[in-house]
């Protein structure tokens, strides 16, 4: 073949591609579609620890930290059903997986503040995983769905350090810690400012 008809088919295959994206007939790279679909279980898995960590401190007395953890649990089960939505959107099959069982040990109050901690970081890495993936190969719809993730990930560890932070400081004392208390126990849920 001539150089010039390498030119064309290469061009032929382009265009292509582009009529078949603009027809909605784009899959996901198998890849990317993977990681969301993992993501998906991750999601629902962090719902079911935030809940084992409000029934810990329900158990303990702490019903405003109960539903701290509560409303947490509500924000991850919608962040798995915004995953969900993304994937259908694409015209792609969404995987249900089992979903673990918390395996944290739970010991004391603060503890379970820092549990709380490691686990975001967890999620982000894991959603910084798909963005890279999603980047690898070019996909910037999903790295523009991606973004809202990245952005509330930061929240949710700054909110996860600063009740650490609130603990250490105000915990051990009674009185400090029933006004630390009656805090967490104001927070109410909201939906995600996320629109698929």
């Amino acid at each position: 073949m001539r150089p010039d008809s390498d030119c064309v088919i290469l061009r032929a295959v382009r265009d292509l591609n582009c009529q078949n994206n603009l027809r909605g007939d784009r899959m996901l790279n198998e890849k990317v579609k993977e990681l969301l679909n993992d993501q998906i279980n991750k999601e629902f898995y962090s719902a079911y620890l935030y809940l084992d960590f409000a029934n810990f401190y329900q158990e303990n007395g702490l019903d405003g930290f109960a539903n701290w953890y509560t409303v947490q649990a509500q924000e991850e089960r919608d962040h798995a059903m915004l995953f969900i939505k993304y994937l259908q959107n694409n015209g792609e099959k969404v995987t249900l997986d089992a979903i673990a069982k918390p395996d944290k040990e739970l010991g004391d109050k603060l503890e379970v503040l820092k549990l709380g901690l490691e686990h975001e970081r967890y999620v982000t890495s894991l959603i910084h995983a798909i963005y890279d993936a999603a980047y690898t190969v070019r996909d910037f719809r999903t790295m523009q769905f991606l973004d809202w993730f990245v952005k509330e990930q930061g929240e949710e560890e700054k909110n996860a350090d600063d009740l650490i932070k609130k603990m250490e400081l105000f915990g051990d004392d009674a009185k400090s810690l029933y006004m630390l208390n009656s805090e967490m126990a104001a927070r109410v849920y909201s939906a995600p400012s996320l629109v698929l």
